[in-house]
């Protein structure tokens, strides 16, 4: 497995990684699999453990916990602070009392006294990003962070925490998580050239776009159940995801390879990019994506993917899980008085 520098961390991480997010969730592993697989994971040389603590509420952080018992040397772990954690106020996003209540949270969760990167998992409107920098940058003067990152962060915010971070003196943020996939490729426009230009680098999530890529029919597929609006036939967006995934097939056979690999080395492909996540919920499942993960696709498969879906672009724009933007949730705030 290839190892890729986390921005300028000094951390190496696998260009694979391994994203929890199904532990605990339905359709996904019972604990005694998911502990497999994460060993099995580890075996194969992957070293990035990505979760949530908004994962089944903390129980993805839980069952990997105890996964990488007696293994924590071997793992970069990542997990994500932000979106809400209960039905009660002040459970969520990125004020200093929350960042610092949820960090020990995570740890207590995840049986460790370190976390190798921890993600803000949204934007928070509402607190200044300097308070949350500040939290954060504490974290890792106490020993309990090595490094920060966001998550579904567009390029304006990433750069407005870099310079608030400049101007403030604190630890600056070294990754971003975007959903990034052949049908995904709205981050190659602002956000990919953004982490470039300030020496950050992508994690990014859901290559196989939620099992539209993985070579087996969506329609019947687990995450069709979880998330009947992503795989809706009816509207135009999606019919447009089938006629490329038809293409795609036919470019993965031509290639030689199944259509889950062509993805993945779709994915690893951008120079922005240090990791994959991958979220498998089998063993079977794992051993495919495995078996992908040093595939590289050649400029000629790579052009070919270009004229099958426009860099860029989203086929469908509803896959992205964006935070409600005030400015223009808030007709308020878009009409003069």
């Amino acid at each position: 497995m290839e190892q890729r520098r986390l921005g300028d961390s000094g951390i190496e991480v696998s260009d694979l990684g391994f994203g929890a997010m199904n532990f605990g969730f339905p359709g996904g592993p019972s604990e005694e699999r998911a502990i497999a697989m994460v060993h099995r994971a580890l075996d194969a040389g992957i070293n990035l453990i990505d979760t949530a603590d908004v994962y089944t509420l903390g129980e993805s952080e839980r069952v990997v916990g105890l996964a990488i018992a007696g293994h924590r040397d071997q793992v970069v772990l990542a997990t994500k602070f932000g979106l809400p954690m209960g039905p009660e106020g002040g459970q969520s996003g990125g004020s200093a009392r929350w960042v610092k209540q949820a960090v020990e949270n995570s740890l207590r969760r995840l049986g460790t006294d370190y976390i190798d990167l921890y993600q803000m998992h949204r934007p928070d409107f509402d607190t200044d990003i300097d308070e949350t920098l500040a939290a954060l940058d504490d974290l890792v003067t106490g020993g309990k962070v090595r490094a920060i990152g966001t998550s579904t962060f567009p390029a304006e915010l990433i750069v407005s925490a870099q310079w608030a971070a400049e101007k403030s003196g604190h630890r600056r943020f070294v990754s971003e998580q975007p959903r990034y996939s052949i049908f995904n490729r709205r981050p190659e426009g602002h956000v990919f050239p953004t982490l470039q230009k300030l020496k950050m680098t992508a994690i990014t999530y859901a290559p196989l776009a939620s099992g539209w890529l993985s070579g087996a029919d969506p329609a019947i597929s687990t995450r069709a159940q979880l998330e009947p609006r992503a795989f809706n036939l009816d509207t135009p967006a999606n019919q447009a995801k089938r006629r490329a995934a038809h293409q795609l097939r036919d470019l993965a056979y031509d290639a030689g390879l199944p259509m889950s690999h062509l993805a993945l080395g779709f994915a690893r492909a951008h120079p922005a990019v240090s990791s994959v996540l991958i979220g498998p919920r089998t063993l079977d499942q794992l051993e495919d994506l495995i078996d992908g993960a040093d595939v590289v696709l050649d400029d000629e498969t790579l052009d070919s993917i270009d004229q099958i879906v426009a860099p860029g672009g989203d086929l469908n724009p509803e896959d992205n899980f964006d935070a409600a933007i005030p400015a223009i949730a808030d007709k308020r705030l878009r009409r003069r008085p």
